[in-house]
């Protein structure tokens, strides 16, 4: 029979298991304890795939690695001894602990965890436990103010999340795209600033720049429609900023300069884009915060959880299936007007009262394609899904990627849908034009590698631009050319650049390249090319790196063959990043299986909301 060791090192070849794996699992165990080492290698791996814990009825053979290489994963079972009770053998193993010291890895309620992610787990699920804050205005004068900004209409969603987070310190407001959440906020706030005796130091973040940029920009159009006074307008935050700038985050390092020591300095807290914060950072916010702050989430449940592990938002949402307890809801009824019934439930979580969905979308009507088709993928339903494109909508088209020909009629498509950024850049254009023509279209896709993964596309998008004509080919060998797009892709505090920053490469007033990113505030700033941080060409870009932006015209490209990471999630996240139309390059049999595969983040955040 092989060693355990070779079994893995099998299963790292094959790229089911990383080198990261195996080495925390040589740690920790040898191949004398053959069931410690495949059980420290799975957790390691499950958290690399964005899990936060390892369930032990995941560990038999037949969950192996998700059910691929069968033969592979029985060899590996059968080479651990089959083992039918884990924790008989995980009996005195040193790397294991409930919690109560300080070891590697946390084995609790039949969940396995690498200490740092069960730590940061309770402190979330402590955090969104607490008690609805005390009563701080009376009743009778928030419903005037909320009906005042809001009206007096019997069922309004956002008025209600308006009185959910008056009312908790901490709120949680998720809808789908169109369903106002940043008017929502807009007129919250203004309901604070009416309400607070004591001016507010408010604060608004997103996860990216991108997203923060998107935020400043919606907040202010939403203010600009509200009937306020000049003194409350004065209130308002100028600008959001990402997280890692409202925490500090320091270059080349792990450490933040806000924390539980030094607490942030703001009474109201919004993060928008919500279901982008893994549970790392969903930990340090909340240790960071100040004991008397309000803390809005904002986000869309549905979309894509965050790249690192856990799916916070989508985990406490699910909360809100339990409906308002009794009190809660007639609480509600009364600030807003509105009716609503609470449900008793004794086993529900508290944090259902400090959740409000919205449910209707203001921005996709009956006659939009792509409002119906987000609907329909985000409920699995294929047919629906057949319908929807059978129905002759204008803004949305679906176009296959059978062969070769296909392959290449997708990269003139997308080439073409760049040329009028790239006119601009050859007419010299200022930098904010340009940068604001590049974001009117976007190609997205799943993956990193090959011909449908951003490496191999963005190659392919640059020749075809080339060929065309619209981009002169880069001499002496550098990658650097007018009209370039790039996306940063590790953080720079010292220069001010972020995860998902994306700039432009233009020439300067010296006729020099530079990069041109546009700031949170609305300004532009220029970066030497050989200063950036780690970056990708931006021609196309990962579903995952699309949230918080939104497109005029956003196109979704799809591998030939099913991958597991092509879910509902990503389809649903690609089609709600287009304002106007959307364009989908795939085989009819990939997406169907796509539309039906939802994604599953193992955490155990939901029980530890209840206990």
């Amino acid at each position: 029979m092989s060693s355990m060791t070779a079994l893995l090192t099998q299963a790292m070849a094959l790229r089911l298991l990383r080198p990261l794996d195996i080495q925390f699992a040589c740690l920790l165990a040898d191949d004398t304890q053959p069931a410690r080492l495949l059980a420290a290698a799975c957790l390691s791996a499950e958290a690399g795939e964005g899990h936060v814990c390892l369930p032990l009825t995941q560990l038999t053979a037949e969950q192996l690695f998700n059910g691929r290489h069968p033969e592979l994963a029985q060899a590996m079972w059968q080479a651990a001894g089959a083992p039918q009770d884990w924790q008989a053998a995980f009996h005195d193993w040193p790397a294991l602990s409930d919690g109560s010291q300080a070891t590697p890895m946390v084995l609790t309620q039949q969940r396995l965890y690498l200490h740092r992610l069960w730590q940061n787990e309770g402190q979330v699920a402590r955090f969104f436990r607490v008690d609805a804050a005390p009563q701080q205005f009376a009743p009778e004068v928030v419903r005037s103010v909320l009906d005042v900004l809001f009206g007096t209409q019997a069922e309004d969603w956002q008025k209600i999340a308006a009185a959910v987070a008056l009312t908790q310190k901490t709120a949680v407001i998720s809808g789908g795209p169109g369903t106002g959440k940043t008017t929502t906020v807009a007129k919250l706030l203004a309901a604070l600033i009416r309400l607070s005796k004591d001016p507010l130091r408010i604060q608004l973040a997103a996860p990216t720049g991108k997203a923060a940029a998107r935020l400043t920009e919606s907040l202010g159009k939403a203010l600009r429609q509200l009937d306020v006074s000049e003194e409350e307008r004065f209130c308002f935050p100028a600008e959001a900023t990402t997280l890692h700038r409202l925490l500090g985050a320091q270059p080349e390092t792990q450490r933040l300069r806000y924390h539980a020591g030094n607490p942030l300095h703001l009474d109201v807290l919004v993060v928008d884009e919500a279901s982008m914060v893994d549970l790392g950072m969903m930990a340090n916010l909340i240790a960071a915060l100040p004991p008397q702050a309000r803390v809005i989430f904002l986000g869309d449940r549905d979309q894509l959880a965050s790249v690192e592990a856990g799916a916070v938002l989508g985990d406490i949402c699910r909360c809100a299936e339990a409906g308002y307890s009794p009190v809660r809801a007639a609480l509600l009824s009364q600030l807003t007007g509105c009716h609503l019934t609470g449900r008793e439930d004794p086993q529900a979580p508290q944090v259902r009262d400090a959740i409000c969905l919205l449910r209707k979308s203001y921005r996709f009507d009956a006659q939009s394609g792509i409002g119906q088709l987000a609907a329909a993928v985000n409920q699995g339903d294929v047919v629906a899904v057949e319908r929807v494109f059978g129905a002759g909508f204008s803004d949305i088209s679906r176009q296959p990627l059978s062969d070769t020909e296909a392959y290449q009629t997708m990269l003139t498509q997308v080439a073409e849908g760049y040329r009028p950024y790239l006119n601009l850049v050859a007419e010299r254009a200022d930098p904010a034009t340009i940068i604001h023509a590049f974001g009117r279209y976007q190609l997205l896709c799943a993956l990193r590698e090959g011909p449908f993964g951003v490496q191999g596309l963005n190659q392919r998008i640059e020749q075809k631009l080339i060929q065309l004509q619209l981009l002169r080919r880069p001499t002496g060998g550098s990658r650097w050319y007018q009209g370039r797009p790039v996306m940063v892709t590790r953080n720079d505090s010292a220069l001010g650049l972020f995860n998902g920053d994306i700039g432009i490469t233009l020439l300067d007033e010296e006729g020099l390249l530079k990069v041109f990113f546009p700031l949170p505030d609305g300004t532009i700033k220029a970066v030497q090319p050989s200063r950036l941080p780690t970056h990708d060409t931006a021609w196309v870009m990962t579903v995952h790196k699309s949230q918080g932006s939104e497109f005029d015209h956003t196109a979704l490209v799809m591998p030939a063959q099913f991958l597991p990471v092509l879910t509902r999630e990503l389809i649903y996240t690609a089609i709600t990043r287009a304002r106007h139309q959307l364009t989908l390059f795939s085989d009819e049999g990939v997406f169907r299986r796509a539309v039906q595969l939802r994604t599953q983040r193992r955490s155990g955040l939901l029980e530890r909301l209840v206990s």
